[in-house]
């Protein structure tokens, strides 16, 4: 059976029920604890049926039943029928209808994790750490992220209404989106002031490894030996295929590990590493990371800092660290996205629930200023998410760190900091300006509160 890696049951009585079951399981050891539980749950399932106040579709049933064992373990694993399986390999293609938001969910309300670049949503001013709590009127506190995706979804020009619950706001938002056809062209490049080659990736499709291809050599004949360097912004991007995260680590090494996965069984490890070559030539490079940065991003991220290759600027990034099978189910019965591994940077790091850590801190906002303050309590990481996998604690208890720190000055009109100190940081030979210092201690992350709590007399519901 084959499965790609991303970072039915009808009409039957209690005891038929339990004997499909363990048909379809197979591997599962027959014990009388197992067929009683599973007899349990065509009970239930057969109550539902006949006793329900309203009369519901028996794939319904098995649909729910499937996601709600799923979705239990962990906030990533979860059950595709048919339709949002070719949804979800439409996407990873790298074309799509929709409005362009990348989602998720917490505490039972969607999230969007980051507008997808010139679609509907960015346009429109839609942000990451939005919450999208009606669609076209409809309250979807809720609902599966399979569900809410495809209330958004529909034909090419057609309109869709979103109520947005943004933090701080005194009142909840309304967008009126027209649906397009997004293509996510997920890689972006120009040369900045004649001299440094800048690459943005949004996500990590099935074009991203040609469209690297493709920024190297527009950007070397650009900036011909005029060329001092790399920033290579992987900011908001919320991640995608693992090949391809690989394989945009690989053109920038010339050797050593890219990262590693270790599944349940300790045996169960496998590692990555880079084929002889540098796409760069050996010239320096910058990451930007921020806490949109997830998954496939870290992965890059933690490759090039661990491999010495790379410096990584801006803030703590996401900490996504689990992998993702895509295990199709029979002929045309949908797939299980299951969660079947963890992430390991070259050094040994579990990115899970950690995240990225820079190795300079560089904030986009002034100290202690209103937008600062908007955007701390804005983020959201992994660690935040209900279910949540645990990552791996380093042996012993957690050392104080020095770690530099730069915010913009009081009054800084610079539209992204961040990129203007990364290219400074390239043309002043790879050395950090103005850095202040700060002792930081590694935390446990604190309980989410509930993220539509009112801020102000105005109830986002």
């Amino acid at each position: 059976m084959k499965s790609t890696f991303l970072a039915g049951l009808m009409g039957m009585t209690a005891g038929v029920a339990a004997t499909a079951l363990m048909v379809n399981f197979g591997h599962v050891e027959a014990s009388s604890e197992t067929y009683r539980q599973l007899n349990l749950f065509g009970d239930v399932f057969e109550r539902v049926r006949a006793n329900y106040v309203r009369e519901v579709e028996d794939a319904d049933l098995v649909k729910f039943a499937i996601n709600g064992m799923l979705t239990s373990l962990d906030p990533h694993s979860s059950y595709m029928d048919a339709k949002d399986f070719t949804d979800m390999q439409v996407q990873t293609r790298g074309e799509f209808g929709g409005v362009g938001i990348e989602v998720t969910i917490e505490n039972d309300f969607v999230k969007v994790i980051a507008p997808i670049d010139d679609t509907p949503a960015a346009r429109a001013g839609i942000k990451a750490g939005d919450f999208i709590t009606h669609i076209d009127g409809m309250q979807i506190r809720g609902f599966t992220l399979n569900q809410a995706v495809e209330k958004m979804r529909g034909a090419v020009g057609t309109e869709v209404n979103l109520t947005i619950a943004r933090p701080g706001a005194d009142k909840p938002l309304d967008f009126k989106l027209q649906r397009a056809l997004v293509r996510v062209d997920s890689v972006k490049y120009r040369v900045e002031g004649g001299d440094i080659g800048y690459i943005r990736i949004s996500s990590f499709n099935e074009q991203t490894e040609s469209g690297v291809a493709a920024a190297f050599a527009a950007i070397n004949k650009e900036a011909g030996g005029n060329l001092k360097g790399y920033v290579l912004d992987l900011r908001n991007n919320p991640g995608g295929l693992l090949d391809q995260s690989i394989s945009v680590s690989d053109a920038f090494l010339d050797r050593g590990e890219i990262v590693s996965t270790r599944g349940r069984d300790p045996q169960d490890v496998q590692r990555y590493t880079a084929r002889s070559g540098d796409d760069t030539n050996g010239k320096p490079v910058v990451v930007l990371v921020n806490g949109g940065s997830a998954s496939a991003s870290e992965i890059v991220a933690g490759a090039l800092q661990d491999q010495g290759r790379a410096t990584v600027i801006g803030t703590l990034s996401f900490g996504k660290g689990s992998v993702q099978t895509i295990i199709p189910l029979g002929s045309g019965e949908g797939a299980l996205r299951l969660t079947t591994a963890k992430y390991y940077t070259p050094s040994g790091r579990s990115i899970q629930a950690h995240g990225i850590e820079p190795d300079w801190e560089i904030h986009m906002k002034p100290k202690d200023s209103d937008e600062e303050k908007e955007i701390e309590s804005r983020r959201r990481s992994e660690a935040s998410l209900p279910g949540h996998l645990d990552g791996e604690e380093a042996d012993g208890p957690a050392e104080p760190r020095t770690l530099g720190v730069v915010y913009p000055a009081a009054g800084d009109k610079t539209e992204d900091f961040q990129l203007d100190y990364a290219l400074k940081f390239v043309r002043n030979g790879m050395k950090p300006l103005g850095i202040e210092q700060k002792k930081v201690v590694a935390a446990a992350p604190e309980a989410p509160a509930d993220p539509l709590a009112p801020t102000a007399p105005a109830n986002p519901q």
